[in-house]
């Protein structure tokens, strides 16, 4: 058990998710750092514990329901509770197909952990924040997933069309809206995050902005106000369009 605000990242071992727990860590909180393969994340895990991080490992792979469980077990063993959930963890195809020749079963590949893992986390997690005086969930997203976007021939992405990945994001931003929904009379706020194009294993290294930036934008939504937005979608701190 501990006083800190106890944060649980998905995916949190490199990147984006990596940098939201350096950053969630250097605000005081108790970070769990969720990371499929051990190794990877303990290396995490001692580089934040090193930058001085209250930092633990936690074997997660969001894809697969008996991890999730033991998980959640584990966190209401440990801790009794869960003040914030990020649900970062999550998948991109090859960006050089186009829809007509997608495999469905690469579109697949790509929803389980960015759409029905993120279900499965967020359900699994929320009998623990539910017992948090201020739950925050924040579900990564994409402006990708901005079907605004998407569909404007002179916007960003008028170019830059991935099946799968863009369709999961649209998806999670649905799934935020059902989520802040159903707890709209609790003090859990749910809000989705687009981190921006920057430089990981997924945006590449031609991507223009960096996992510092692209942490900022999540790690406001997880320590918002009790007056804060919730149900929302947002990067750089302002509201996107669906």
């Amino acid at each position: 058990m501990t006083d800190k605000t106890v944060s649980l990242i998905t995916g949190a071992n490199k990147g984006i998710g990596y940098e939201i727990a350096r950053r969630l860590g250097a605000l005081g909180h108790c970070v769990l750092v969720g990371a499929r393969d051990k190794k990877r994340g303990q290396t995490a895990v001692d580089q934040l514990k090193a930058g001085g991080v209250d930092a633990h490992l936690v074997i997660l792979d969001v894809a697969y329901p008996p991890s999730v469980e033991t998980t959640a077990m584990l966190i209401e063993q440990d801790y009794g509770r869960l003040d914030v959930l990020v649900n970062n963890a999550g998948l991109i195809h090859d960006r050089s197909l186009k829809p007509s020749n997608t495999p469905l079963d690469t579109i697949r590949e790509v929803f389980e952990p960015n759409f029905f893992g993120l279900i499965g986390v967020t359900q699994a997690m929320l009998p623990m924040l539910r017992k948090s005086p201020a739950g925050r969930i924040v579900n990564m997203s994409s402006g990708l997933g901005s079907l605004t976007l998407q569909s404007d021939p002179n916007g960003p992405f008028a170019d830059f069309k991935v099946l799968g990945y863009d369709c999961s994001k649209t998806a999670v931003n649905a799934v935020t809206v059902h989520f802040a929904y159903e707890l709209r009379d609790t003090p859990i706020k749910v809000n989705s995050a687009c981190p921006g194009w920057v430089k990981t294993d997924m945006g590449g290294p031609e991507a223009p902005g960096t996992a510092e930036q692209g942490a900022d934008t999540p790690v406001w939504l997880a320590t918002l106000p009790a007056d804060g937005p919730t149900g929302g979608f947002f990067q750089d701190r302002k509201p996107l369009p669906w």
